[in-house]
């Protein structure tokens, strides 16, 4: 008897028809259910309560549409429509062309230093967004700012050049964060793109940049606009930016707005639930147009059934100015932030670096920070919400990966949406009906971490629909079905084959799950209670108590466990991923 055949003989057990049946269609009935309850549920108890007043007393809720008459006849509609428009449409346009352009000088181009800018584009997605925005608030604020104080210092320039509290910094600040995830989705593009054309152009006598404006950045025309939507949605429901940068002077976007209706006294829950709507169906136009543009891609097609190598072209006397502008960005984007937040965690107060201020330099921060009382906590509640939303989600999707792609169930492809729809959820409009909707159901989870993880769970679980169903398409079915032959129950096939199968999609999944979830503010901020704060939540909390010494110090500790973690999705993805031929 062969390995293979022994392996499926142990398989096999007494079980009856009946049994193995029951047993895949209750898993399927349950995931179908938990699915339901994560993605929907919290979408249309928000709607719901968008048109309820508030109960008080003995008064009950009723049915009402003031919320809306004043969200729409509020004078602040418009600012808030239009800032936050103008912020995503800024941020975006600002992203993909410095995405876009460093994809194209790596991909198509002989620029130096290029393998080293792949690898370090990872690093930014490292650092959370709200230590990001600390860190350029420390370099460019009209007070405090390095920028303005060495200008200031050095050549006498009395007034502040740079002023970070503004749209322009918002902009600025968003549309680097989230420059890399451009570079990464264009960088795919270019990659897979066929480059006989522009070969041809450049044999008939075109320069490289007729070459890229006339023919390469057409034939990608639909991931560009389809990176841009992507940019567009995740910019509109930002919330640490808006916070930090635009409330101190006044721009207010949905977001901001959302969060200010909920920590005001008497919290006007209704109120923040219509902002929630309109900044959810602003959202949706983006993923909708998105999804229009992906089914509309074929006629850009280059690719076909012929084998093509690219071959980059030689920018000649552009590859110094192209190596300048790469280590530029990644000083802007990777080493300056670092470093000032590093300078900070050293000094009593923030100063600007000096021969010194070398002599007062100390690691009083963080042993302030280790010895901080809700820090400890914080950690441990961030590891176990980021482990077990991990862990669950990669399990749970990947049975809703296997139905979608291994069965003939009508409406499957439904399953597929509803597991998807989160991706359109804001996370401060998340928090917000998941806080709503647990407050009125009273079952023990309102002011608990489990609150906190079910928010984890609903909001990325589209990550790991990506992740297992990529894994999912390169299983032949013809496993599963040999083992269910050798008298092998669906559990155990799925545990046995399909899972072990799954492990790359799945450790990658995983270690990504962990890392957004460790990272994640915007859904956690409605939803902690005193004992249950996470690690972005304590960061938070020191900056509003004006503690931006003892902030950087956690900041710095947070990015390097974090970089840490990213470092071992790549050797896991080295050692254990499917290894080409």
């Amino acid at each position: 008897m062969s390995l293979q055949e022994s392996t499926y003989a142990k398989m096999a057990q007494n079980h009856g028809p009946l049994a193995r049946i029951n047993a895949k269609w209750l898993v399927i009935a349950a995931v179908i259910l938990a699915v339901a309850w994560l993605a929907l549920v919290p979408l249309v108890f928000l709607i719901w309560q968008s048109f309820m007043t508030p109960a008080a007393g003995d008064v009950p809720a009723v049915f009402t549409l003031d919320n809306y008459t004043k969200a729409f006849s509020d004078s602040r509609i418009l600012p808030l429509f239009r800032n936050s428009v103008i912020f995503a449409t800024g941020t975006a346009c600002l992203s993909l062309t410095i995405g876009t352009l460093f994809a194209w000088l790596n991909e198509r181009t002989n620029t130096p230093f290029k393998m080293l800018f792949y690898a370090a584009s990872i690093v930014p997605l490292v650092i959370p967004s709200i230590l990001f925005t600390v860190s350029w608030i420390m370099m460019a604020s009209p007070q405090i700012g390095l920028f303005n104080l060495i200008l200031k210092n050095t050549f006498g320039i009395a007034g502040p050049v740079f002023n970070i509290y503004s749209m322009g910094g918002m902009i600025w600040v968003e549309g680097l964060h989230y420059s890399p995830v451009a570079f990464l989705l264009m960088s795919a593009a270019f990659r897979a793109m066929d480059p006989s054309l522009e070969e041809s152009a450049l044999m008939s006598g075109a320069s490289i940049w007729q070459i890229l404006f006339r023919i390469t950045l057409r034939l990608v025309w639909p991931a560009l606009v389809a990176a841009f939507f992507i940019m567009f949605t995740r910019s509109i429901e930002s919330f640490e930016v808006p916070a930090l940068l635009g409330t101190p002077v006044g721009i207010e976007v949905f977001t901001s707005s959302i969060y200010d209706a909920i920590r005001e006294y008497p919290s006007n829950v209704g109120l923040a639930s219509s902002y929630a709507i309109l900044l959810l169906v602003i959202a949706s136009f983006g993923i909708y147009f998105q999804s229009r543009l992906s089914t509309k891609g074929s006629k850009y097609s280059t690719v076909t059934g012929k084998g093509f190598r690219p071959r980059p072209f030689d920018l000649g006397p552009w590859r110094v100015p192209a190596a300048v502008l790469i280590v530029v960005y990644m000083v802007l984007v990777i080493i300056l932030p670092f470093l000032v937040l590093l300078w900070s965690s050293l000094n009593k107060y923030y100063s600007v670096p000096s021969w010194s201020a070398m002599h007062r330099l100390s690691l009083n921060a963080y042993v302030t920070v280790i010895n901080y009382p809700a820090v400890g906590q914080a950690v441990w509640n961030s590891a176990i919400l980021a482990f077990s939303a991990a862990t669950g989600l990669m399990l749970l999707t990947a049975v809703i990966s296997w139905i979608v792609i291994r069965t003939k169930l009508p409406g499957r492809w439904l399953l597929d949406n509803l597991a998807s729809l989160p991706m359109v959820f804001p996370g401060l409009v998340l928090g917000l009906s998941i806080m709503i909707f647990y407050l009125y159901l009273d079952i023990g989870v309102y002011g608990t971490t489990w609150i906190i993880l079910i928010a984890y769970l609903t909001r990325f679980m589209p990550y790991g629909i990506r992740y297992n169903t990529t894994s999912m398409l390169q299983i032949h079915k013809d496993l599963e079905e040999s083992a269910a032959m050798s008298g092998a129950s669906w559990g155990q096939s799925f545990w046995r084959i399909v899972l072990p199968l799954l492990k790359p999609g799945l450790v990658a999944g995983w270690i990504y799950i962990v890392v957004v979830s460790i990272r994640e503010l915007s859904s956690s901020v409605l939803l902690y209670s005193p004992g249950s704060e996470v690690v972005s939540v304590v960061i938070w909390e020191l900056w509003q108590n004006g503690q931006y010494v003892e902030l950087s110090a956690f900041g710095v500790m947070m990015i390097l466990v974090l970089f840490t973690i990213v470092m071992l999705a790549q050797w896991v993805g080295k050692r254990f991923g499917v290894k080409e031929a």
